[in-house]
């Protein structure tokens, strides 16, 4: 047999290939978000797509969904990783579909995988292109997009939100899995043996049909006589236990693992951060996630503590973005020891969530006339600017003066800590008004 038979045989091709939809039907689970009368499936039975952002966790059926909208539409279907797709592509990729749209009459769908992994630049590309309809986009993500993702691009797609599989979902899959081999599920995995490959998929379809492929290739190969079949429990994970670790991003030890690195960073343990980091990074976890916890960490947890570890964690995170793993863990392990060893202080943390909460309790208040702009003769005459005390003409670059509304004027912020370099900052604001 050779290469291309090898392909048209269906028996080789991996489970999650054999079992991609081939109608809306088939679709396994997201009953919420593609109700049969939802606005989107209506849409898409009158030949119509709009510009489609899909966030979920791992293995819900993104990129299947994609898949089966532009065969059901026959529209052209392009796909593209955000990890590999620079601006310059894009742009490539945005002339082609306006050339074919305006000479065939052809749309084109352009998939972007990981696409909160695109910088602003790379949005701002897409935006023209979607706009004029020169191309649909529809965007996979596993983070929030309404913090990855720029304003004006989701303004113009359509959020499409995939839930994790229930565990009637995932044995659905189960016996379709089975089946396509013409097996009974009874010969291959017992009634308990199903229950902990649901559970261990953790409504993840594609790690179940990752886990069912390994399993079939056993019950079907050469040495399948080493297992007694049906598989138990007990066999099912002998048969994984050295497979790799378990660490699944979209389950509980995803946020077990970045709860624990993120604390032992705060707590100061050096050496239990670069335990978790590792740990995270052998299992697979995306390393910008990892930078960029550590950027907010190194302002909410160190602040002006040391004002280094912002900057070192901003350089970090585009050092780990330039360079990918395995390297980049050498850039995340000198930034998770320098965060843990440095001083720590959350007071301008603390001060911005108070100065939030006063202005949620009050409102916008009057800024003082002192204060406001005074670029016209009106402004002026209306006493803008008057009173203001340039800063840099008192003997300390300081002046008395009242900067917040009248209404709030005594409230303290922010209150330096006696750590680190914040301590300075402490001796200094006491010394200029003294």
């Amino acid at each position: 047999m050779d290469l291309f038979e090898a392909t048209e045989n269906p028996h080789l091709k991996p489970l999650a290939e054999r079992l991609r939809p081939s109608s809306l039907k088939d679709i396994v689970g997201q009953k919420k978000a593609l109700h049969p009368r939802s606005p989107l499936i209506k849409r898409v039975e009158q030949g119509l797509l709009p510009n489609l952002i899909i966030w979920g966790p791992p293995g819900t059926g993104k990129t299947s969904f994609a898949l089966l909208l532009c065969e059901i539409l026959n529209f052209d279907f392009v796909v593209a990783n955000a990890i590999d797709t620079g601006v310059k592509k894009i742009r490539d990729l945005g002339n082609e579909a306006h050339q074919k749209k305006i000479t065939l009459g052809r749309q084109t769908v352009l998939f972007i995988d990981e696409i909160h992994r695109l910088n602003k630049s790379q949005q701002d590309i897409l935006l023209p292109f979607t706009e004029k309809g020169d191309l649909i986009l529809i965007g996979a993500t596993t983070e929030n997009p309404s913090y990855e993702l720029n304003s004006a691009l989701m303004s113009r797609c359509q959020l499409l939100v995939f839930e994790r599989l229930e565990e009637e979902d995932l044995k659905i899959l189960v016996f379709k899995a089975l089946n396509s081999f013409d097996l009974k599920p009874q010969l291959v995995l017992s009634e308990s043996a199903i229950k902990e490959v649901i559970g261990d998929a953790n409504g993840d379809a594609r790690k179940l049909l990752n886990t069912l492929d390994a399993i079939l290739t056993a019950y079907n190969g050469s040495d399948s006589d080493q297992w007694d079949w049906p598989l138990v429990p007990e066999q099912f994970y002998e048969f994984f236990k050295n497979t790799s670790l378990y660490y699944d991003k979209a389950s509980d030890s995803h946020y077990d693992a970045i709860s624990a690195f993120i604390k032992s960073v705060r707590g100061s343990d050096p050496d239990a951060a670069v335990y978790y980091l590792a740990r995270m990074v052998a299992s697979g976890e995306d390393p910008v996630f990892i930078a960029r916890r550590l950027v907010i960490l190194a302002s909410e947890d160190i602040g002006n503590a040391d004002p280094k570890g912002l900057p070192l964690a901003m350089a970090t995170m585009e050092a780990v973005k330039a360079i990918g793993l395995p390297e980049a863990g050498i850039c995340l392990a000198q930034a998770t020891t320098y965060l843990s060893s440095a001083p720590k202080s959350n007071r301008s943390y603390l001060s911005y969530k108070k100065a939030l909460s006063e202005v949620n309790k009050s409102g916008n208040l009057e800024v003082p006339k002192s204060l406001r702009s005074a670029k016209t003769k009106l402004m002026k005459d209306i006493g803008y600017g008057k009173g203001y005390k340039y800063s840099h003409d008192g003997e300390k670059a300081w002046q008395e003066q009242t900067f917040l509304p009248d209404k709030i004027k005594d409230i303290k912020f922010y209150e330096p800590s006696e750590r680190g370099f914040e301590k300075n900052i402490s001796a200094y604001l006491r010394w200029m008004k003294s």
